[in-house]
C-alpha cells in the first residue's frame, strides 16, 4: 500500500470524526444545530460571541460535550489496546479485556458502592481504577510464576477475570438492595452518563501517552506477528517489550473501565475493519483504528442516549447488539479466505 492511502484514510477520520461530534451534540430535546455548536466553540476560544442562551449554552458545555468527547476517546482506546493485544497474542479474538482488568475494576466499583469502602474519599472511578490495577498486578504475578510467555499471561488473565468476577457477583448478591443492584448493572453494562470535563481530560492524556508509545513500537509489534522468536531473532527485546506494552495497555484501559464501565466489542471488532483498510502494518493501523473506534463509539452513545428517551440503553448493550453480527462476519470473511 503506497503512503499516500493511509494519510488519506485518517485525513478522512479526523474531518468523520469532528463532524461526527459536531452533529451527537445537537441530538436531543433541546433545538441546537451544528453551526451553532462550532459558533460556540470559537466564542470559548475567543473568536466571537456565543449564538446560544445561557440554558442551551450548559446543555452543550456541561452536558452533551464532555460525554460526546468522551464517548470518542474511550473509542479511540479501545480499539488501540485491541490491535496491541491481538498483535502481541497474535489472537483475533483478543481483545483490552483479556487481563481481567474490567473484572477488576468491577469489584473495585462495587466495593465503593455497594460495600461504601472509602466513601465520601474513594469515587466510584477511582474504586474501579484500583480495582483493574490490583487485577493486572495479579496477572503479572501469576503469569511470571508459570514461567512467562504470553499463554501463560492469557491463562492468568482468565484465572483474574473469574476469580473477580465472582467476588463482584458475591457482593452484589449478598450485600445489594434491589436499586443499588439496578445501578451497579447499569454501570457494569457501560455508561457515558456521568461523564465530565475531568474524566474526558484524564482518559484523553493517558490516551496521548499510549499512542506515542505504541508508535514508537510499530516495528516491535510488526515483528510480534511472526512469534516471539522470530521477534526475538530480529533483535527485539521480547520481555521488555512485552512488559512495557502490556502494562501500557493495562494502564489505558484501566482508566478508560474505571470511566465508562465495560464497553465490549470495541476492542475487538473494530481493528479487524482498521486491518481490512490499511494492512497489517501498524505504523498505519494503529491511528485508523483509533480514528475508527471514536467515531463509531461517538454514534453509538448516541443511539444509547436517544433511541428510548427519555430512557437510556447501557452503552455496551448496544456495542453488543451491533458487535455480534459484526464479528460473526469477520469470522465468516476469514473462513471464506482460509
Amino acid at each position: 500500500m503506497n503512503g499516500a492511502r493511509p494519510a488519506l484514510l485518517i485525513t478522512f477520520g479526523a474531518l468523520l470524526l469532528a463532524f461526527s461530534v459536531s452533529v451527537a451534540v445537537t441530538i436531543g430535546p433541546a433545538d441546537i444545530t451544528p453551526a451553532e455548536v462550532w459558533r460556540s466553540v470559537a466564542a470559548r476560544l475567543g473568536w466571537g460571541g456565543s449564538p446560544l442562551s445561557e440554558l442551551r449554552e450548559g446543555i452543550v458545555w456541561n452536558l452533551r460535550m464532555p460525554r460526546t468527547l468522551l464517548a470518542a476517546v474511550c473509542g479511540a482506546g479501545l480499539a488501540l489496546c485491541g490491535v496491541v493485544m491481538q498483535s502481541l497474542l497474535r489472537n483475533p479474538l483478543a481483545d483490552p479485556f483479556v487481563l481481567g482488568v474490567s473484572s477488576g475494576a468491577s469489584t473495585g466499583a462495587v466495593a465503593v458502592i455497594v460495600l461504601g469502602w472509602g466513601a465520601g474519599v474513594v469515587s466510584l472511578s477511582a474504586g474501579a481504577f484500583v480495582g483493574a490495577l490490583l487485577s493486572f498486578a495479579m496477572v503479572l504475578l501469576l503469569s511470571h510464576s508459570l514461567g512467562g510467555g504470553m499463554d501463560r499471561v492469557v491463562l492468568s488473565g482468565v484465572a483474574a477475570m473469574q476469580l473477580f468476577s465472582a467476588l463482584t457477583s458475591f457482593t452484589v448478591l449478598t450485600s445489594a438492595d434491589a436499586e443499588t443492584t439496578r445501578g451497579v448493572l447499569f454501570w457494569l453494562l457501560g455508561s457515558l452518563s456521568g461523564a465530565g470535563w475531568s474524566d474526558v481530560l484524564l482518559c484523553a492524556a493517558v490516551l496521548c501517552l499510549v499512542l506515542v508509545v505504541c508508535l514508537a513500537s510499530t516495528t516491535t509489534l510488526d515483528a510480534f506477528a511472526f512469534g516471539e522468536e522470530a521477534a526475538a531473532n530480529l533483535g527485539v527485546r521480547v520481555g521488555r517489550a512485552r512488559v512495557l506494552l502490556l502494562s501500557v495497555t493495562a494502564l489505558l484501559t484501566a482508566v478508560l473501565v474505571s470511566s465508562a464501565g465495560a464497553i465490549g466489542f470495541v476492542g475487538l471488532v473494530l481493528p479487524h475493519a482498521a486491518r481490512a483498510l490499511t494492512g497489517s502494518a501498524h505504523a498505519r493501523l494503529l491511528p485508523v483504528t483509533a480514528m475508527a473506534g471514536a467515531v463509531f463509539l461517538v454514534w453509538v452513545d448516541t443511539v444509547a442516549r436517544t433511541a428510548l428517551d427519555p430512557q437510556e440503553i447501557p452503552v455496551g448493550v448496544v456495542t453488543s447488539l451491533i458487535g455480534v453480527p459484526a464479528f460473526v462476519a469477520v469470522l465468516y470473511r476469514s473462513r471464506r479466505k482460509s
